[in-house]
């Protein structure tokens, strides 16, 4: 997914906003440059653990996972909205670094 730029863009709302587990702030356009034009990445796959989803109005949905990345763990939150073309599209997306193991 993360090679394609139709895919991503698809993926991802007009309004996307994320706070990365780096800290820093990423939109649809800076997300674009990192992920997919770029060379793909090797290695193993980043494995997600505990998702959750909440209805919060029609249409839109609040998803709770872990991620661990080869020992970088992280606690995940986005917002999904449903768009009547497009489907379901990313809002926002937050990552926060955990030393929590059952992350």
């Amino acid at each position: 997914m993360r090679a394609s730029d139709a895919d991503v863009t698809a993926l991802l709302d007009p309004e996307f906003v994320e706070f990365g587990a780096s800290g820093r702030r990423w939109g649809r356009e800076s997300i674009l440059e990192v992920t997919g034009s770029a060379p793909e990445e090797t290695g193993r796959p980043v494995r997600g653990t505990g998702m959750r989803g909440t209805l919060l109005a029609p249409g839109v949905v609040h998803l709770t996972f872990h991620t661990d990345d080869n020992g970088r763990r992280a606690h995940r939150s986005s917002v999904w909205r449903r768009h009547p073309e497009a489907g379901w599209r990313l809002y926002f997306h937050q990552g926060t670094l955990t030393s929590d193991e059952s992350a």
